[in-house]
């Protein structure tokens, strides 16, 4: 029995609150948003405790999936970033075309970011996000799985700013859906990230 910890309608709401776009006109045109657990607040948990949700229109009705995922990085990550400014951490917002269709790190398809993203870096290794250093440009900071058999249990070094699946079968399913979309509406991609604390 799948159940979901939002319903579609919340999500609308609060996208229409934050001044967010939302896609109501036509067949697959997918809303990708990305939910981020306000409740650990800035401590790094380590584990799969935020949403991945994608909603959209079939002859005009609503189909809506929630998908456990992480949208920040892990304990691993938090340690051992290659990169000198910190590890990356995606800002919330909305960015319009963002990712498309194509293959993560030469392995398989997920969504790869194409335009520009806001991060922060954090590199004190302190097992607490700093949410300051902003940063815009292409990082990297794509959409995919973690596992590629079941599903993992932590985070690690799944993300270092990407927006990762717990369940590789839930993945999959997203990704199909994504194909749809692509046949529809061409290989662009917004994708939208909000806080649970948005959500009445």
């Amino acid at each position: 029995m799948n159940t979901t910890k939002f319903t579609r309608e919340q999500i609308e709401k609060a996208m229409n609150e934050l001044g967010y776009e939302y896609f109501t006109n036509g067949d697959y045109n997918i809303n990708i948003i990305g939910i981020r657990n306000s409740i650990p607040g800035k401590s790094v948990t380590n584990i799969f405790d935020d949403w991945i949700t994608l909603s959209f229109k079939v002859n005009d009705i609503w189909h809506y999936y929630e998908y456990l995922a992480t949208t920040d990085p892990g304990r691993k990550a938090m340690i051992e970033f290659k990169n000198p400014y910190g590890v990356a951490i995606l800002a919330p917002g909305q960015y319009k075309g963002s990712h498309m269709i194509r293959r993560h790190k030469n392995l398989y398809e997920a969504l790869g970011q194409k335009d520009n993203v806001k991060v922060f870096r954090d590199r004190n290794k302190d097992m607490v996000y700093d949410y300051h250093t902003p940063a815009f440009g292409v990082y990297g900071i794509n959409i995919h799985r973690s596992n590629p058999n079941t599903e993992s249990t932590y985070v690690e070094n799944w993300s270092e700013g990407c927006q990762v699946f717990k369940r590789v079968g839930d993945f999959n399913k997203f990704m199909n859906m994504c194909r749809k979309a692509k046949e529809l509406w061409g290989n662009s991609f917004t994708y939208t990230l909000i806080e649970s604390k948005d959500i009445k």
